[in-house]
């Protein structure tokens, strides 16, 4: 019976396995370029793939494109998430297909029950508009298209410099504001202060 419940539940392992693989690739042009399986006796399995790209479409239409080195997609029921070790670059397209914004950072993890995606260390935005967010936790709920952050954050835009506590945006930077703004520190552009 033991020998039994442990070929189901192996069985069960490797639908889930196949399904996941399914919906994360379905949609990418790209697969990768290695995973490896690892399955324990307690049914915790983690699965770990290399040269990840997963691609967000609304009608169609790419909306978010995220790479990172390295996925480990943990499938436990109780703690289902993904993570990315080695970091993770996300970015965000007009519906033109053009590039509004890039995000970096060296470690994120994501819940896809919750539809968020937490990166952390190093984080920053870049916008098409030049601005750039720098903090060291960024939070996108991928449903609401909506940026936040309770930590430090430092803005710098054409001809100034922002910083305070607290952050929350659109995904497209088109709106954001700090929540505890602490300065702003006008900026000389660099071209006009080399020229001196």
């Amino acid at each position: 019976m033991k020998q039994a419940f442990f070929s189901i539940q192996k069985i069960l392992f490797f639908i889930r396995v196949g399904g996941l693989w399914l919906s994360l690739f379905a949609c990418g042009d790209s697969t990768p370029k290695r995973a490896d399986l690892f399955y324990s006796a307690d049914a915790a399995a983690v699965e770990v793939a290399r040269e990840v790209e997963i691609l967000y479409s609304d009608s169609a239409i790419l909306r978010v494109r995220v790479k990172a080195p390295v996925l480990y997609n943990h499938l436990e029921p109780e703690n289902p998430r993904q993570e990315f070790p080695e970091g993770i670059h996300i970015d965000f397209f007009t519906p033109g297909l053009r590039i509004n914004s890039m995000l970096t950072a060296r470690f994120a993890v994501r819940q896809p029950e919750k539809g968020l995606i937490t990166a952390r260390d190093s984080v920053v935005l870049i916008t098409a508009d030049r601005e750039v967010l720098e903090t060291e936790e960024l939070i996108w709920d991928e449903n609401k298209e909506q940026l936040r952050t309770d930590k430090f954050v430092k803005i710098t835009r054409p001809g100034e410099i922002i910083y305070g506590f607290g952050l929350e945006a659109n995904q497209d930077f088109s709106f954001w504001r700090i929540i505890v703004p602490k300065g702003t520190i006008k900026a000389e552009p660099l071209d006009e202060a080399l020229q001196r």
